[in-house]
Order: C-alpha cells, then structure tokens, then sequence
C-alpha cells in the first residue's frame, strides 16, 4: 500500500512539475512589450531636402561611430517632420541626424570637417568638439508609444 501511495504521490508532484515548468517556459519565451518612438524634428529653417537619423540602443555604437539600430529618411516640406520608429524593445536610445538640403545623401562640410547643412542630437544635446556624446544625447524610452523632440541647429 506504501508502495502504490509513493507511486501516486510522485506522478502528482511530477505531473505538477509539468504543468510548472510549462508555465515558465511559456513565461520565458513571451516577449517583451513593444516601444514605439516618434521623433520630431522642429525649427527646420529650409523646407526642402530631407533629414537623415540614425537610432542608436548603446554607447559604444552611438560614441564609436558604430552600426545604428534604426535609420530612417523623412522628406522636409515644412518646420517640421516626424518619423515613427515601431516595435522597438523598451531601453535607453540616442539620435544622430542631418538636414540634408540639397539631397545628395551626404552631410557637407568644410575642409576642416565642420558641418555646412544643419544637424541634431537627441535631447537637443551640444556638439563638443565633434558629435554630442551617448552621456548627452541618451534618453529612456519605455513600452507603449513615447515621442521626442528635436531642434534643427
């Protein structure tokens, strides 16, 4: 009688086990909630061209030069434009971009390396002896939909 009691008390814990080890493999494989950015560019002073941005999800990529998360191109037809960037993972981001007047795809600049069409970092962060640092230009952006702004220099 032992014996058949022990057996049923071990296909229950094992069956309970199951059904446990079920739920946290479903847990653990539920991704999580998505973020979606809105970046709006203002004070645009030529409504012409377009405005060239590069996402960024980490420092070393943002600060190095490295690979953006995103890209995106918006065409200029005002003071304003806006990109939505969707299912971002929640985190902390940065945002390098351009005003590309004349459309050629490339930021121009003097022979010593100075911008000559207007740019911009998130948090409308201040270039300090080159491009605005990951430290300034970061910001959070949590699940659901969040927006940013940012000025054209």
């Amino acid at each position: 009688m032992k014996a058949l009691y022990l057996a049923a008390t071990l296909a229950l814990a094992t069956a309970g086990n199951g059904i446990a080890w079920a739920q946290n493999a479903a847990a653990a494989t539920t991704p999580a909630p998505d973020a979606s950015l809105t970046v709006t560019f203002e004070q645009i002073e030529m409504p012409e061209g377009q405005i060239l941005l590069s996402l960024y999800d980490n420092e070393a990529a943002h600060d190095a030069g490295g690979k953006p998360v995103r890209a995106a191109i918006a065409k200029v037809e005002g003071k304003t434009v806006s990109v939505v960037f969707e299912g971002l993972a929640p985190g902390r981001y940065a945002i390098k971009a351009f005003h590309d007047v004349d459309g050629d795809g490339k930021m121009k600049t003097n022979p010593f390396g100075m911008p000559l069409e207007p740019f911009a970092f998130s948090n409308n962060a201040k270039p300090v002896g080159g491009p605005a640092r990951w430290e300034a230009a970061s910001f959070d952006v949590p699940a659901g939909a969040s927006e940013t702004r940012i000025a054209i220099q």
